[in-house]
């Protein structure tokens, strides 16, 4: 009886003893920014990763390369992590002025792409803006920061008049309506839904009452069921997810054999290159449905693992909307948050068979570079933001003069 007492003591300390370093290690000034720095590095090399195993038929096939894309996707990396490491040191103040420039900026390039010679459609949405030879842009993916960092600067100047109903719908929702509505004629439903989860998580960040919120809600919904059903092909693509196998040969395919890679991934996955879909039968193994070829390769482990890196990001970019002092970083860390979640969501939603294919990649895993540096750039700002926490600026720099010192010794010591 004893023994049993101590060993259950002894489990119940250590059990306590974890519990208090991790509070330790999350009550730490710097808990955000690592957090964040850590979890993007993770995600963009297993993106790097994936994106040279899932495209590598693709490439050879259409290339006569194996590395095309993946090279591709590397030069769109390194011209990302440079703007990232800047957005990261930018003023506050400048990136609030920045962010009404950028929205006008970002909707005057979604509106180019109606311009004939400038406007490039893919897989049938006019969403793709040509410089000419291979530099295609897409611009409403440089629309989303940039809402998300206008609403905030809006927000911001607010204050106190966001508890008149009227101050948290103008003039955010009229700016984001002309920019949805631009990416709508463009056919682009999937980027839309994001736009209107954006506009949706802002109101929930600001804290709008549940009627302005529900309301918001329902009108966004409404609106989006519209939009979906104004095309036959549409509506078939929309509710083919509902049973993919009905459809196998049409509308299904894509959503039948990302069933196919994840069924065959088990646990464990196939390893690395591996994947058999990825050889034809899976279109967009390395854009929309890689989150498929993950399944197929790493198994429900790796699916895992991606999971719960994006909570992981969630949480970080939270703590910093929490602890933070200054209004405009609540707001903008929160809606960055939303943005790149539900970006996710829908995608493995839509691999999973629970929502539509409607074309939406996987933040910092999907290849394509109009996705991957506005995400980059953004994640930049987190890591800014997150130096507003208390104490955290000042940790940064004791640590920057210790590592100095260890540098000058041990240049000292040679």
């Amino acid at each position: 009886m004893a023994t049993a007492t101590e060993d259950s003591w002894r489990t119940g300390a250590r059990t306590e003893g974890m519990r208090a370093a991790l509070r330790r290690t999350l009550d730490r000034p710097l808990t955000s920014y690592q957090l964040v720095l850590g979890v993007s590095g993770l995600l963009l090399a297993l993106g790097l990763l994936m994106v040279l195993s899932a495209s590598s038929v693709t490439s050879l096939n259409e290339y006569g390369n194996s590395y095309s894309i993946f090279v591709r996707q590397a030069v769109w990396v390194g011209v990302g992590i440079p703007l990232a490491l800047l957005a990261s040191r930018l003023p506050l103040r400048l990136i609030r002025f920045l962010s009404w420039p950028a929205l006008l900026l970002s909707a005057a390039l979604i509106a180019l792409t109606y311009v004939p010679g400038l406007g490039v459609s893919v897989n049938g949405n006019r969403n793709w803006l040509s410089f000419g030879g291979p530099l295609q842009i897409q611009p409403s993916e440089v629309a989303k920061l940039a809402l998300v960092l206008w609403c905030a600067d809006v927000y911001a100047r607010k204050g106190k008049l966001l508890e008149q109903w009227r101050h948290l719908l103008v003039p955010m929702l009229p700016a984001c309506l002309v920019v949805v509505l631009l990416v709508v004629g463009e056919g682009d439903l999937g980027t839309a839904l994001v736009f209107f989860a954006i506009v949706l998580g802002m109101l929930w960040i600001v804290g709008a009452p549940a009627r302005i919120f529900g309301g918001s809600l329902l009108a966004v919904s409404v609106l989006a069921f519209t939009l979906a059903a104004t095309q036959p092909e549409r509506v078939a693509r929309l509710t083919s997810f509902l049973n993919p196998m009905a459809s196998y040969r049409n509308q299904g395919w894509q959503v039948s054999h990302a069933f196919f890679a994840l069924a065959s991934g088990g646990l464990w996955g196939s390893g690395i290159g591996a994947s058999s879909q990825k050889w034809g039968e899976l279109p967009g193994a390395h854009t929309d449905f890689i989150f498929a070829i993950i399944g197929e390769e790493f198994g429900l482990f790796g699916t895992l693992v991606v999971v719960a890196l994006f909570v992981a990001l969630t949480y970080a970019g939270i703590r910093i909307a929490a602890r933070t002092p200054d209004r405009f970083v609540r707001y903008a860390a929160g809606g960055i948050v939303v943005w790149l979640l539900s970006q996710a969501l829908i995608n493995m939603g839509m691999v999973l068979g629970l929502l539509p294919v409607i074309g939406i990649p996987l933040p910092l895993i999907s290849y394509g570079g109009s996705a991957l540096v506005p995400t980059l750039v953004a994640l930049g700002l987190l890591l800014s933001f997150a130096r507003t926490e208390p104490g955290a600026e000042a940790a940064l720099r004791a640590r920057r003069r210790d590592r100095r010192r260890r540098l000058l010794r041990r240049g000292q010591a040679d």
